[in-house]
């Protein structure tokens, strides 16, 4: 099993930090963009590391020595792999747990793992390393069993496609969020966090340095990644605009 290709996107009602029908407060007319807005897109050579868990202690393990880009694979970029699924499990370890090691509750605890409330990798890291020291402490039965497929830790050497699509304008920056594949919106709206961090994605830091819609960057950080899939994260950026323009 490879570990990127089995997250899945879990429905978990308490990573709601936004309830969607709720507007946000009003900005100052938008101003013209002194610089335009790139929309590109990106393709993954997934690369099998040298981390490998067959069983959960091997797992703690790894997760403590595996690169940075290994624990963003197997969170945020299962998101792209899975979007059109909108139930199951958050991300790569949660879905391992279950599906091969058999044990639930382990899986729910990962699942219930919120990416946002995180700064950088290390936390992350930190927040996955706790819970399953803290499982296999708790249940020490769980050291000695063997995974039915081990867990191959990944990460993606990325290669950044433009598109034809240029914003120098609000109307043209929702044309193209109209326009563009979601593997586009994932690009700007999930890849960029670890590009920044994870403080923000490229769509709000344009539209709040480019164009001064702070409320509308701020509704737009705070969309749900986990009970969106990328088409719905892009529907919802395009009324958010919409909405601030009339």
């Amino acid at each position: 099993m490879l570990g990127s290709g089995n997250g899945r996107i879990a429905q978990i009602s308490e990573c709601g930090k936004l309830t969607m029908n709720r507007m946000p407060a009003a900005d100052q007319p938008p101003r013209t963009p002194e610089k335009p807005f790139f929309f590109n897109t990106s393709e993954h050579l997934l690369r099998i590391g040298r981390e490998k868990a067959t069983a959960l202690p091997a797992l703690l393990e790894a997760l403590r020595t595996c690169p940075d880009d290994s624990i963003f694979q197997h969170t945020f970029r299962t998101l792209q792999e899975h979007h059109f699924i909108r139930q199951g499990f958050s991300n790569d370890f949660a879905h391992w747990s279950l599906s091969h090691c058999h044990e639930p509750v382990l899986a729910e605890q990962l699942a219930g793992v919120d990416v946002r409330e995180f700064t950088a990798i290390s936390g992350l890291r930190r927040r996955i390393i706790e819970i399953v020291s803290d499982f296999l402490e708790k249940h020490p039965h769980a050291n000695s069993h063997q995974a039915n497929e081990p867990f191959y830790f990944c990460s993606s050497d990325i290669v950044v496609l433009p598109t034809p699509f240029v914003a120098h304008s609000t109307a043209e920056f929702l044309e193209g969020l109209r326009q563009v594949s979601v593997h586009s919106i994932h690009h700007h709206f999930i890849e960029a966090r670890l590009r920044l961090h994870l403080m923000s994605n490229d769509f709000s830091q344009w539209l709040e340095e480019e164009v001064g819609l702070r409320h509308v960057a701020d509704a737009i950080e705070r969309i749900d990644i986990y009970t969106n899939t990328m088409e719905g994260v892009r529907q919802q950026i395009v009324r958010m605009v919409e909405q601030a323009l009339n």
